[in-house]
């Protein structure tokens, strides 16, 4: 699928999802863009499966990837948490407590074998046809939660700080996660809220300069209230990503999602691919002083091929 785009440029943009807001209160507003973009003509998706991606924001696609791939990926994340050069790299994030690797950051420069994952057609074609057009990487990495001590995620949309601290216009964007160990509902596996993407969250709270520097280890700023969170679930329900080695879950970027901590001896790592549209192209943030680094929010965006 080849489709024509045009890049956002800043003289068009306003800001259609106001966030961080310095005082008052925090609202949910309802998202006024579409959650698929594209039709059953234009990829391997089907218009049931379209259709309940578009009511839930998620799809999980069992078995994307092989038993044998999974090891060789897995592999590959070893390879990349030990070492010893790359934990000096400003793309390496670590446990604040523990110091071990929590994710490493523009993994598809680091590594050849997920760069080419991220060009896979079982990947490539989807997340075409949900945001109907070309598509670039807005963000890759891996991530690590190891058995006993691997820390969750609060609950957040990945939108509101990818529009506050990166400029991202729309939530015209969609994430793939690649389970690389057996997702159960006991180790930390991602929950999300089934059609809370049709909303979104204002927060409060002024960004801090180079928040990106705490924020990746654990976020304060850009979350909403316990408030908002209790409802939305209410409304909503939570479910969570679980199966084997090699399923994958593509949820779209203003989904309400976090993960618990995971204390028991299983480990839980992913691949994590975001995706944005090239009609959809970063601008200056919309609630930040300066802009994030490269390595979290690409401006790079000729189209992904093979």
């Amino acid at each position: 699928m080849t489709l024509a785009y045009e890049t956002a440029t800043e003289s068009r943009i306003s800001d259609a999802y106001p966030t961080r807001l310095r005082g008052g209160e925090a609202r949910l507003l309802d998202r006024g863009d579409p959650t698929v973009w594209g039709t059953a003509g234009d990829g391997p998706f089907g218009s049931a499966d379209l259709a309940a991606h578009d009511e839930n924001g998620y799809t999980i696609v069992e078995g994307l990837i092989s038993p044998a791939e999974v090891q060789e990926y897995w592999a590959e994340l070893g390879r990349l948490s030990s070492d010893e050069q790359l934990k000096s790299d400003e793309r390496v994030v670590t446990e604040p407590s523990s110091g071990e690797v929590r994710s490493v950051f523009e993994v598809h420069r680091i590594s050849e074998l997920i760069d080419r994952l991220a060009r896979d057609p079982r990947i490539l074609y989807r997340v075409r046809q949900l945001l109907g057009s070309d598509v670039y990487l807005h963000q890759s990495r891996v991530n690590y939660m190891p058995g006993f001590r691997g820390n969750g995620f609060y609950w957040h949309s990945d939108f509101e700080t990818w529009h506050a601290e990166d400029g991202m216009p729309r939530p015209r964007a969609v994430s793939c996660s690649i389970a690389l160990t057996d997702n159960y509902p006991f180790n930390g596996g991602l929950m999300v809220m089934p059609g809370s993407h049709r909303t979104f969250v204002q927060c409060l709270g002024e960004t801090p300069d180079e928040h990106y520097r705490t924020s990746l280890q654990q976020q304060e700023i850009g979350v909403p209230s316990e408030r908002d969170i209790t409802a939305l679930a209410a409304e909503h329900g939570i479910d969570q990503f679980t199966g084997p080695a090699g399923s994958a879950l593509l949820f779209d970027a203003n989904m309400m999602h976090g993960s618990g901590n995971n204390i028991t001896p299983y480990p839980r790592s992913n691949i994590f691919l975001v995706f944005n549209s090239v009609e959809n192209t970063l601008v200056e943030p919309f609630a930040a002083n300066s802009r994030r680094p490269e390595f979290i929010a690409s401006r790079e965006v000729g189209p992904l091929g093979r």
